[in-house]
């Protein structure tokens, strides 16, 4: 059984002004087709000033119930502003380590890639706040698509400096005695742009979960969602964001658009399929345009085992 809530914290004044935000409004409408500049004005200040924890808790089958263990999941930053300029990331930070969690996870997708950038967020200004994340089993990255096709190279070394230890294809053992799990971590699914569509990824899950050599529980942390699927029983928890909830959701619809080879199926929320389990976040930031709607800027709070 899951017990979902969310809560909004730390409010705060936009930051970008009214024309702002109608230009990049009336950016999306093409796409959207139905944002008005009004509408738009509001998904862009959801996108900028929101930021809400949203709460899962449950105990898979293959997670035991003595092992109680809580996640902070950080996906999506996309860091640069309008939405996500350095303070805001601070924010971010700030919020996640007030919530104790023992383990924080860093989903990938680390700066802003849209057209609309009001602000440029060095890589080594974000990693610079990451490494403030705390947890008393560590902090954990992987890396995300825009990662991968706008600069790799630098997200890589970005991590690196701040000693921000990235799972790729592998996976560690960690935990306290006696409540020991693997934490994997899956290369990018759509690393390499081949064409209209077309990507090949870097993932290699039968080459990650290899390298569990015991029989304690494993969570995985997989950038795009679309690979639950293939993720076999013996893994606990699938932890996973990309989607960014569709981004934008008008009241009682579908989202407009979800990234994923299988539409709605695994937008948002806490998914389970044939006793198998996964978390998708909306994520933080935003991609193509600086709105959200209906799909606030999130932290995932996950916590695991019975209380």
């Amino acid at each position: 059984m899951t017990i979902r809530k969310a809560r909004k914290i730390l409010p705060q004044g936009a930051n970008v002004s009214r024309r702002g935000l109608l230009k990049a409004g009336l950016g999306f409408a093409g796409m959207a087709g139905i944002v008005m500049p009004s509408t738009a004005a509001y998904a862009a200040a959801e996108a900028g000033t929101d930021l809400i924890v949203t709460h899962y808790r449950l105990s898979p089958p293959r997670w035991p119930d003595s092992h109680k263990l809580s996640i902070a999941v950080i996906a999506d930053l996309h860091s640069g502003g309008p939405n996500m300029g350095l303070a805001r990331v601070a924010e971010v930070v700030d919020a996640a380590n007030a919530l104790r969690s023992d383990l924080v996870v860093v989903l990938g997708d680390y700066f802003a890639t849209h057209k609309f950038v009001t602000e440029r967020v060095p890589h080594a200004a974000w990693a610079g706040e990451l490494a403030r994340l705390q947890a008393p089993l560590g902090v954990y990255a992987i890396f995300g698509n825009h990662d991968w096709w706008y600069d790799i190279d630098g997200v890589r070394a970005a991590l690196r400096r701040v000693d921000l230890p990235a799972l790729e294809n592998d996976a560690v053992l960690i935990g306290r005695p006696g409540q020991k799990f693997w934490l994997a971590g899956l290369g990018d699914q759509l690393a390499y742009r081949l064409g209209p569509s077309q990507f090949r990824g870097v993932d290699d899950l039968s080459g990650t979960l290899a390298k569990i050599r015991t029989d304690d529980p494993v969570i995985l942390l997989a950038h795009e969602p679309d690979i639950f699927p293939q993720v076999p029983q013996s893994v606990a928890l699938t932890l996973a964001g990309h989607t960014h909830g569709g981004q934008i959701r008008m009241p009682g619809m579908r989202p407009l658009w979800v990234p994923s080879a299988y539409g709605d199926r695994f937008a948002y929320g806490h998914v389970v399929e044939n006793g198998r389990h996964m978390i998708v976040s909306g994520g933080l930031g935003t991609s193509v345009v600086p709105l959200r709607l209906g799909v606030p800027p999130e932290i995932v709070r996950v916590r695991l085992g019975r209380a």
